[in-house]
């Protein structure tokens, strides 16, 4: 009998045990090698651009002159960095308005029963793998004076309009939005493909026995449940619109007379062939407060909608 009254449970003993030891966060194994990336490394890296920003180096001198906030000021003087903004702004707002009227396009279309749908499905969404620094060349003899699309314009009797593109600042920007659109609607497409499966069938038949049409059934019930998504492709071509590199950069180099200049091309240039480090990485920490500020307030325009 007394020795069942002093009897301690197994996992009773291991609380009295372990009771005078601090205990550690359970989830701490798990997210501590992200935390050492992200807090090592990104910002880091962060801290370290914006040091550079207040210096006057070109990289591998060993000495730098400290001059505080003069590449911040030096900037909103700049003409080309207005330059770079106002094209990416132009950017977005044509790329975006066009991916995503395509976009859903394709998704409406691609889920009704069609034929060969899956085949439709991979070639919108070819573009999005393909490398460009692979297709960067096609696009530059394609868009030539002498290229395929000039040459299609002259077979046809249009050879008034034939030009050259990409070597004029009229229509080289458009050429770069063509391109941009070209590779990432097929990612407009998917998730837009991906949301409509969440809408809820009942709300659809419902609304065909009241009598509404396919496009009163698309712009009333459909967009109206697709609007988290397109927030969500907002923000991604907002910041994609402020990285944009490599498809300028390739095609155009940036020019002509910096027609195709954007943030992402003018650091580069700043930084690496004109060696002027320190105002490369003031743009640098610029670019990084546009995009949180962007990102922001999108997010915040989402919640607000999703609110009311």
């Amino acid at each position: 009998m007394t020795a069942t009254t002093t009897r301690v449970r197994p996992e009773r003993k291991a609380v009295v045990q372990g009771s005078g030891r601090m205990k550690k966060p359970p989830g701490l194994p798990w997210i501590l090698p992200a935390l050492v990336l992200s807090v090592g490394l990104i910002y880091y890296g962060i801290g370290y651009t914006g040091y550079i920003s207040t210096l006057n180096w070109d990289g591998l001198s060993p000495g730098a002159e400290h001059v505080g906030a003069h590449n911040y000021t030096r900037i909103f003087h700049d003409p080309v960095f207005w330059d770079a903004v106002r094209h990416t702004l132009v950017f977005f707002v044509v790329t975006f308005v066009i991916q995503t009227i395509l976009g859903l396009a394709f998704a409406v279309i691609l889920h009704a029963k069609l034929r060969l749908a899956a085949i439709y499905k991979v070639i919108v969404f070819v573009p999005v793998v393909l490398a460009p620094a692979i297709m960067a060349p096609v696009f530059r003899h394609m868009f030539a004076p002498d290229g395929e699309l000039n040459a299609v314009l002259r077979h046809v009797g249009l050879g008034g309009l034939a030009q050259p593109w990409i070597g004029q600042t009229s229509t080289a920007l458009p050429v770069i939005m063509f391109i941009t659109i070209w590779e990432w609607t097929g990612v407009t497409f998917v998730l837009y493909y991906a949301a409509m499966t969440q809408v809820d069938p009942s709300v659809l038949e419902a609304a065909r026995m009241d009598g509404a049409g396919n496009m009163r059934t698309l712009v009333s019930i459909i967009w109206p449940d697709l609007r988290g998504t397109t927030v969500a492709l907002a923000m991604l071509g907002a910041i994609g619109a402020l990285k944009t590199f490599d498809v300028p950069y390739l095609v155009t180099i940036g020019g002509p007379n910096y027609a195709t200049e954007f943030l992402g091309t003018y650091i580069y240039r700043m930084t690496i062939p004109l060696s002027h480090v320190g105002y490369g990485a003031a743009l640098s920490i610029i670019l990084l407060v546009v995009a949180l500020i962007m990102a922001l307030a999108l997010q915040f325009a989402g919640r607000e909608r999703k609110g009311r």
